[in-house]
Formats: structure tokens, C-alpha cells, sequence
């Protein structure tokens, strides 16, 4: 593989180096005879950290279409996602290296006929830990439940399971060394997966001020996947008929989701950043999520620390660019702390040191 050259301001401190780019990784020795890269500010490979490779709106689709959904992630400027749940197995991507690097969750796991159809593993409390244990070891170190959705019987949105079965869900998938995650849009879910010791939520547009305290003391983590919350007056008006109670709560979370969302920052929650690509949410739109979460009131370092240096850290990976660091960055023809909007523009594509878009 031949050796690079880029220079610029490098973030998060934003001081101009030069980086030079041989055998896949970092090295800020000379290197003779390396090529001209792209010059401009470098960013620590973005990480989309809700996103489902191998998933469309009717369930799992082809390792072709699955394709070129990553593709689509990369060259976006998506170089580490963590798949938070999908109906096909992904796992043949770890072996592309021009496709992202992969972080799976295996396969949602919902309560029976309360999820979205062909999405999930759909089972009774009883069979919850027997699933999760298939998961954990499936996946690559994370397992995603579906907290709570929508129960036809109530018309409004509850939990999937009782406290205690998620309680259990949660020491099982502990005891095989995988972290969970559980999507939540409602309140009533969220205070028996906090106590249980959940490691991270998804949405969690229900949460409410002691609870953030809660989570930013334990560590828990929040994705807030804002574009996705924009959503919910779709969700709401297409209710309104047979579900009015359901109309009403999706109503209420997305008015105050700003002010949930900026009190989970203020009381220390760690935020990351999360496209909820899949399904009818298109691919290869991580710097929509940062502009959304920077257009809640979060500082334009935060958002875009949430979806690069911040979430890399995270999730295990090299948080910057120094000195034997894997080779995944971006390179922008501007500074996108100074206007985000550049994040839709990269000029150059980095993977695992080779230029892929």
C-alpha cells in the first residue's frame, strides 16, 4: 500500500500537522516518497452510533443491498458504526475493508407482536434471557431491546417487559460480557432499565430530570437520535383516529423533547450521536444528526464530538489521529466548527489508510 500525505488543522485541538498515512495507520514521521493527499481540517473518522446495515422497512433485505446501504454510511463520513439491531446477519462486513467497521447488536428483541414486523426476535418475559444470551454472543459486544412500543390493547405507548424481566435481561447479557441498549420513547420503561443498570438509551425522549442525574452518575449513555424524533407528529397524526392516548404521549415527548434533551447535557449525560439509519430512514446521513443535535441548543464541539473523537472513545477506538493511530479520518474544505453544514461536503475519505471516496 503506498503512503499519504495530508496537513491541516487536526480536531478535536484543531492544531495544523501534517499526517503522514503507510500501512494503514498514522505516523507523523516523514515518510519519503509519500503521495499528496488532501489537504484541509481532519476529523477523526465520524461514528454513527444508531444505525441498521441489512434492514428496510419490511425486514432484513440482501448482502447486496446491504452493501450498498455501508457504502452509502462511508462515504458520508461514517467510518465506525455500531448496528443498533438488525434482521440480517452483518456479520460478513467485518471481512470488507472498504466498508465501515462494524460494531453489531444482533438482532432486536421485542415483546411478541409489539415491534415493527420482521424486525425482531419477538418473545414472551419467560424466553427474554434465553434470547439475550443468543444475542450477546451473536453480536459484537452489544444487545438491543425494544423497551417499550405501542400496545393496541392500552392505545398508548408501554413497556415490553415488567422491570424484572428486563432486570434479568440486563444481568444476563452482564454476565456474557455484552452491554445493553433498549429503544425508549416513553417514561413509564425508562426508571426500571436505569435501576437495573442499562448501559445505554436510545431516544429517550420520556426521561425525565432526576433520571438524567441518575444516568450521568452512573455513566449511562444516551443516543437521541434527533431526526428521528422529528418524526413523531407523523407518528402522532397517523394514530390520531384509533389510538388518541398514543396521539396525545407522541404529542407531548416531541414538544418537550428539547428540553429533555438539553437537560440530559446539562446534568452531564454523555450524548451520542445516532443517524437511526434504516428502515425509512436513509443511509449516509451521520452530519444530519450532528446539525440536528447542534439546532437543540448543543454546542457545535459537542455534536460533532459526539459523532467522531467522543464516540470513538466510547465505543474502544483510537479517539484522535497521534502516532500509530488507525488511519480513518475525514478531511473538510473548511472548519465545521465554524459551520457544520461542511460536515455534507467531504473532501476526502480515509479507511483503514486507503482514500475511499
Amino acid at each position: 500500500m503506498s503512503a499519504h500525505r495530508f496537513s491541516g488543522p487536526v480536531l478535536p485541538d484543531g492544531e495544523p500537522r501534517t499526517l503522514y498515512v503507510a500501512d494503514g495507520r498514522v505516523t507523523l514521521d516523514p515518510v519519503p516518497g509519500a503521495e499528496g493527499g488532501v489537504d484541509g481540517w481532519i476529523v477523526p473518522g465520524l461514528v454513527d452510533a444508531h444505525c441498521h446495515l441489512g434492514l428496510d422497512d419490511d425486514g432484513a433485505i440482501s448482502d447486496e443491498a446491504t452493501e450498498q446501504q455501508a457504502l452509502a454510511d462511508r462515504d458520508a463520513g461514517a467510518l465506525l458504526i455500531r448496528d443498533c439491531g438488525s434482521a440480517a446477519d452483518t456479520a460478513w462486513v467485518h471481512d470488507r475493508d472498504d466498508l465501515p467497521r462494524l460494531i453489531r447488536a444482533g438482532r432486536h428483541i421485542a415483546r411478541t407482536k409489539r415491534y415493527i414486523r420482521n424486525y425482531a426476535h419477538e418473545v414472551e418475559p419467560a424466553e427474554l434471557p434465553e434470547y439475550v444470551a443468543r444475542e450477546a454472543q451473536r453480536g459484537d459486544g452489544w444487545v438491543k431491546l425494544v423497551g417499550d412500543w405501542i400496545s393496541r390493547e392500552d392505545g398508548d405507548l408501554r413497556p415490553s417487559f415488567p422491570p424484572e424481566a428486563f432486570a434479568e435481561a440486563i444481568r444476563v447479557a452482564h454476565e456474557h460480557g455484552a452491554k445493553v441498549t433498549a429503544h425508549c420513547f416513553g417514561h413509564e420503561v425508562l426508571q426500571g432499565l436505569i435501576d437495573a443498570g442499562i448501559d445505554c438509551v436510545e431516544h429517550g425522549t420520556g426521561l425525565h430530570p432526576d433520571q438524567v442525574e441518575t444516568m450521568a452518575a452512573r455513566g449511562i449513555a444516551l443516543v437521541p437520535t434527533v431526526m428521528q424524533t422529528d418524526k413523531f407528529p407523523e407518528h402522532a397524526a397517523g394514530a390520531r383516529s384509533k389510538f388518541p392516548g398514543y396521539t396525545r404521549t407522541m404529542t407531548d415527548l416531541f414538544v418537550r423533547r428539547r428540553d429533555t434533551l438539553m437537560a440530559a447535557y446539562e446534568a452531564g449525560v454523555a450524548l451520542y450521536a445516532g443517524s437511526d439509519g434504516g428502515g425509512v430512514t436513509r443511509h449516509g446521513n451521520i452530519a444530519g444528526e450532528v446539525i440536528a443535535m447542534a439546532a437543540m441548543g448543543l454546542p457545535p464541539e459537542y455534536a460533532l464530538g459526539a459523532a467522531s473523537w467522543r464516540a470513538r472513545a466510547w465505543l474502544g477506538w483510537n479517539a484522535d489521529l497521534g502516532e500509530g493511530a488507525p488511519a480513518d479520518f475525514v478531511v473538510y474544505d473548511a472548519d465545521p466548527l465554524e459551520d457544520l453544514s461542511v460536515l455534507l461536503r467531504p473532501a476526502a475519505v480515509v479507511l483503514r489508510g486507503r482514500v475511499v471516496a
